[in-house]
């Protein structure tokens, strides 16, 4: 991903300090877009536009954790930053238990943030090429008979035709049709890759 085409969202009610965080990330090449209302932001916040949030932790109404908490949500997700000018040890410690990238204390050096916004973007990143992956192999085991699942969990297992035959009380021949419509539904050739995708998917192996 590049700057440019990542989105720096600053959520901070001082207006000075808004102004300034947004013109500083802004002449770093990143697309800004800044509020001085956390309940604004979660109005308009676009959950599919890649990027990260800056946010300051104590806001009338609604504070930064409340909002580092709405973005938890499937479709809303990104990355945290925290700032703060009246920082504390125990809020620090939970906003990192819940993914935080970094909780930086006023006065800011512009190297500390930069820094921290740029890993906050490769994690948006990363996290985004997950969830695709994982929805792509959801959609496609989604096209799975239900014997065709089992098959599937068996041949992860490491299980032979043979084998998977008797478990299942049928023949060898009738298992390779299944494991063979199985595995081009599931998109994969050799048995490291369907095990690689089950794996991601968390899909349970059989009981022996």
């Amino acid at each position: 991903m590049t700057r440019g085409s990542a989105t720096v969202f600053i959520v901070d009610d001082d207006a000075g300090v808004l102004k300034a965080l947004t013109r500083l990330i802004g002449v770093h090449g990143y697309q800004t877009q800044s509020f001085i209302s956390p309940r604004e932001f979660l109005a308009l916040h676009d959950g599919t536009l890649p990027g990260c949030a800056v946010f300051d932790v104590s806001m009338p109404d609604l504070d930064g954790l409340a909002l580092q908490e709405a973005l938890s949500t499937p479709g809303a997700q990104r990355p945290v930053i925290f700032i703060t000018g009246q920082g504390d040890v125990p809020t620090s410690v939970r906003a990192m238990k819940a993914g935080a990238i970094d909780f930086l204390t006023k006065p800011i050096s512009d190297e500390d943030l930069l820094s921290a916004i740029a890993r906050a973007i490769d994690q948006d990143d990363a996290d985004r090429r997950n969830r695709t992956e994982l929805a792509s192999i959801e959609a496609r085991l989604a096209t799975l008979t239900p014997r065709e699942r089992e098959v599937l969990g068996h041949v992860v297992a490491g299980r032979l035709n043979k084998q998977i035959a008797g478990d299942l009380g049928t023949v060898e021949k009738t298992i390779k049709v299944h494991r063979g419509r199985m595995m081009e539904k599931m998109g994969v050739r050799a048995v490291a890759d369907l095990v690689r995708m089950a794996e991601r998917a968390g899909i349970p192996l059989p009981q022996r």
